[in-house]
């Protein structure tokens, strides 16, 4: 089944879309993963997931109709050539919404995260481009089905439709229209979310290739999806009794078996650097100490601290170059 034959029922492929719209997603840190798909074609999850937004942080990106043969995309203030990668995925994208050859758009994104450096920007990226289509073309979608268009773009898309915790339900209909995200209703001021950046270049082996290299060959894959759905009823009980030990302790297991899979991929799949491990056992270290704070990792280098506002001033002394996000406010 294809992405056209899935959106039949909600959109009718048009030649007349409205003015310049402009829409922001959030970026979102996933605290139990989404590694390994059912579906290629369609981003449908082997394992459903959970995540907290980051606020401010994410993707910027504005659509204009232009009188041309072709699709012109930015990205970060660099007009992108027809065959880069990114370009040729919105085009794509686009097309989900309008006859051949009938109209072109000039895309402009911005990102206020690093780009392909395991921050999540593609997420925040094709939501807030599913947000504009939908503004453009005038569709009248709700947030479940933008969250399902999202997910056509790029999988942890469909999270960055909402704000705070958001769990990605993985669905089980072959077409993926129950594969979507959900806003999970409860607050938790004072909780922060730290990112520690090792790397903020691209990473040499995108998420979308690791993903199937790790399925095509690591055999202790076959224990994730187990992993993960336990990982996700004790993530969803630390949120609901705001135990944050509870939360920290299953997100950092939750991202070290992940990464082990895709060590145990052949070739091996290692997105960690040394400073990445000696963040970690620094991290092991102080909490050794006595302060409260855990980390994930996606596919990148790089770090996402998890801890409480109590500990932000002791924690700024030892990663003085960290910036703090409070996706719920501080709690003050």
């Amino acid at each position: 089944m294809d992405k056209s034959a899935v959106l039949a029922d909600w959109i009718s492929p048009s030649t007349n879309p409205v003015t310049s719209i402009e829409h922001f997603a959030p970026s979102n840190i996933a605290l139990c993963k989404y590694w390994g798909k059912r579906n290629k074609q369609l981003n449908l999850p082997m394992n459903a997931s959970l995540s907290v937004s980051l606020g401010h942080l994410g993707t910027h990106t504005r659509i204009v109709p232009i009188d041309y043969c072709a699709d012109e995309v930015w990205l970060n203030g660099e007009q992108l050539l027809p065959s880069a990668p990114f370009c040729q995925r919105v085009s794509s994208f686009l097309d989900l919404f309008r006859q051949p050859g009938s109209c072109y758009f000039r895309v402009t994104t911005r990102n206020s995260i690093p780009t392909a450096a395991g921050l999540a920007s593609s997420a925040s990226g094709f939501a807030a481009l599913s947000k504009a289509v939908n503004d453009s073309f005038e569709l009248n979608l709700t947030d479940e089905q933008l969250s399902v268009i999202a997910r056509l773009g790029s999988g942890s898309a469909c999270r960055s439709i909402f704000n705070g915790f958001v769990e990605w339900q993985m669905g089980q209909r072959a077409d993926g229209l129950d594969s979507h995200g959900v806003s999970v209703e409860q607050c938790w001021p004072g909780l922060c979310v730290g990112l520690v950046k090792v790397d903020a270049s691209a990473k040499s082996i995108d998420s979308r290739s690791g993903m199937q290299r790790t399925v095509d060959t690591a055999h202790l894959y076959q224990s994730w999806p187990i992993q993960a759905a336990h990982d996700l009823v004790k993530l969803k009980q630390a949120i609901a009794e705001q135990d944050f030990t509870l939360l920290g302790q299953t997100a950092e297991h939750n991202a070290l078996s992940m990464h082990a899979t895709m060590i145990a991929s052949w070739p091996p799949l290692v997105y960690w650097q040394p400073e990445s491990l000696a963040t970690m056992q620094r991290i092991w270290k102080l909490r050794q100490e006595g302060l409260n704070c855990y980390f994930t990792m996606d596919a990148g280098p790089n770090l996402k601290l998890l801890f409480l506002n109590d500990e932000l001033e002791a924690l700024m002394r030892y990663f003085p170059e960290m910036e703090v996000i409070q996706p719920f406010g501080n709690g003050r």
